[in-house]
This record gives structure tokens, C-alpha cells and sequence, in this order.
């Protein structure tokens, strides 16, 4: 049975706006078998490419190797943008040494929640996947019923926008901080095959056979980031 610790603290700057939230990196960031594009940062796998989407978004022709440069150029995009980073698995156990989500078992969840109190500017919770099992919005739901909490829905279409609220980090104030979930297509392979069933994916294929995957999440991705 392979340990999977996330190698990753959480990256939260002190006037974080936005807080990402995925599950763990491939085993290999845990291991220190990075491969040859690969960032030893939050979401540095390159075949997740979370950061190319990023990179397409804003221009910012970022380098993808084991570098420190590499590391501190996502660091400053992430802290001009006020966008933390903080996923949601501690740890997980695996039978099969993979990235599946389904793979993991005897899973630790952090405590999103107490970083939400800690950090009272996070307004918005980025998931990079759905609800499916496993996924990161499925985690954060089984962790709110923890604090008596539920999400409700604002919009069901994709990316599924959710809310919920949360008592004022100052007890004093008596009031309740409303806060905003969206989930993110996410930006494994394997949500190709679900993005290209989509009515409005097809819709664009059609209108130009050049529209793939990647624009997809692009054109998604740039609502939020």
C-alpha cells in the first residue's frame, strides 16, 4: 500500500480573494520523480495543465521545468492575483500507484473550513473537478456536514456555481459570510471524454472544427482566473 501525503503546505497569501481547492498531485510530486516539464509547485504537473489554461489566459509565458524561477513565477501570479492554493486531501492511501481520484483510500481531509475562518478576504472556492465521487467538491461537501453546513445551488449548469454561508470570523459582529463555490471542469485527460458531450461543446466544435478541449476550458477558466 503506497502512503500519498500531499507534499504541498497550503499557499495562502494574507488577502487571498480566491481559494483554489483540487484533491493531491500525481504520486510522483510526493516522491520526488518529477518529470522533465514538471514544476514542484501546486498543480505543477504538466499534463494537468491547470497552469497552461493560466498561462493561455494572461500571457505570461511561464516556464515549465524543475526551476525555482519556474516556482516563483506561478508564486507571483498567484499573490498579484489574490488566489490562494489549499487542496483538500492531507493524505490517502493507494492499492494502484496513479493520480485516480477513485484510487485513494483512507483519506485525511484538511480543515478547509478553519482556513476560511483564518483568512477572512477568501471570497470565492475554486474547485478543479465536480461532485463526482472522490472529487473535490465531494470532499468539501462530506467536510461541511461536519460543521452543520450545506451547499446550495445558484446555478446547475457547468461550471456549477454552489454557496453556502459562514459565521463572521469576529464573534461580535453577529453576521454570516456568504461564500461562493464554483466547480471547474477539471483539467485531468480524463475529463475529455465529458467535455466533448456537452451541448455547448458541440455546439462550438461545429461552429470551428479547430475548437478542442483545451479552448474549452480556456474559455471557461477565464470567467474566474
Amino acid at each position: 500500500m503506497f502512503f500519498h501525503k500531499h507534499p504541498y503546505e497550503p499557499f495562502i497569501p494574507k488577502d487571498t480573494k480566491k481559494l483554489i481547492v483540487g484533491t493531491l498531485p500525481p504520486p510522483r510530486f510526493s516522491t520526488g520523480e518529477l518529470l522533465k516539464k514538471d514544476v514542484n509547485f501546486c498543480y505543477g504537473s504538466y499534463y494537468n495543465s491547470l497552469w497552461l489554461f493560466i498561462d493561455k489566459i494572461h500571457n505570461l509565458d511561464l516556464r515549465y521545468d524543475n526551476s525555482l524561477e519556474a516556482i516563483e513565477q506561478r508564486k507571483q501570479f498567484l499573490i498579484s492575483h489574490k488566489i490562494g492554493v489549499c487542496d483538500i486531501v492531507e493524505s490517502a492511501e493507494r492499492e494502484k500507484i496513479d493520480a485516480s481520484d477513485l484510487g485513494m483510500q483512507n483519506i485525511k481531509l484538511r480543515d478547509i473550513v478553519s482556513y476560511l475562518k483564518q483568512f477572512p478576504s477568501i471570497e470565492t472556492i475554486l474547485f478543479t473537478g465536480g461532485n463526482s465521487k472522490n472529487g473535490p467538491e465531494y470532499f468539501f461537501r462530506k467536510h461541511l456536514k461536519d460543521y452543520g453546513l450545506k451547499l446550495e445551488v445558484v446555478n446547475n449548469e457547468v461550471p456549477r456555481i454552489h454557496q453556502f454561508s459562514l459565521c463572521h470570523p469576529d464573534p461580535a459582529s453577529g453576521s454570516l459570510r456568504t461564500m461562493k463555490t464554483v466547480s471547474l471542469t477539471s483539467g485531468s485527460g480524463a475529463a475529455n471524454i465529458s467535455i466533448s458531450r456537452m451541448p455547448l461543446f458541440k455546439q462550438l466544435k461545429t461552429k470551428d472544427p479547430s475548437f478542442n478541449t483545451f479552448d474549452f476550458r480556456v474559455m471557461q477558466y477565464r470567467e474566474f482566473f
